[in-house]
């Protein structure tokens, strides 16, 4: 059986190397991000300040993946 996935929106703060983002959710948490394949098979450009959604286990609640980028945030 599968287990569940939690699907959130947040905001990239900070980027790593790697593909590994912190992103900041509605709730203010920053959690460790990576990107997943389809995104990087696409060649997605994410960028500081972008809003994305974001995939977390029930089980590790700080860390998660990139699944969709939603647009940028104008500033």
């Amino acid at each position: 059986m599968k287990e569940k996935k939690i699907i959130k929106n947040g905001y990239i703060v900070e980027s790593l190397r790697n593909g590994m983002f912190r992103v900041l959710l509605v709730n203010q948490d920053i959690i460790l991000c990576y990107i997943s394949g389809k995104i990087r098979n696409s060649f997605i450009h994410i960028l500081l300040g972008d809003i994305v959604k974001i995939e977390m286990s029930c089980y590790d609640s700080k860390k998660g993946r990139i699944i969709y980028r939603l647009h940028k945030n104008n500033k």
